[in-house]
């Protein structure tokens, strides 16, 4: 069994940091588990542009607000605590209204180092 206490993590090498976002990687591909799952916090009045086209994402709302819109379509998404998202491999962009707190968990399992690069997507996973 697997257990990772967020005290554990906090400040290690699977606390990672970006612009305005945080996330602490419970569980990484080294874990064997064919997936990762990190705690997400990013900052009111950030925006960012994501593109995961090299992985599957989902993502469930612990606290704060943001709107999510699908840049291929313009639609946009008002999620909250308790509402789930997923976008595929589309483009989107998440602008946060209130400090914002997500589970989120990849497939296939981040190294718990990845960080955005220029289009908003990690590396493919390697082999």
């Amino acid at each position: 069994m697997l257990v990772r206490t967020l005290a554990e993590i906090t400040d290690g090498p699977n606390d990672v940091r970006g612009d305005g976002w945080r996330a602490r990687r419970h569980f990484v591909r080294s874990d064997g588990l064919g997936f990762s799952m990190s705690e997400t916090t990013v900052e009111a009045g950030r925006e960012m542009q994501l593109w995961y086209k090299h992985h599957q994402e989902a993502c469930f709302v612990i606290e704060g607000s943001a709107d999510l819109t699908e840049r291929d379509t313009g639609a946009v998404h008002r999620i909250g605590p308790g509402d789930a998202y997923a976008p595929g491999n589309d483009r989107h962009s998440v602008r946060v209204l209130e400090p914002l707190r997500l589970v989120c968990v990849f497939n296939p399992a981040l190294t718990g180092q990845e960080t955005h690069d220029a289009d908003g997507s990690y590396l493919p996973a390697a082999d």
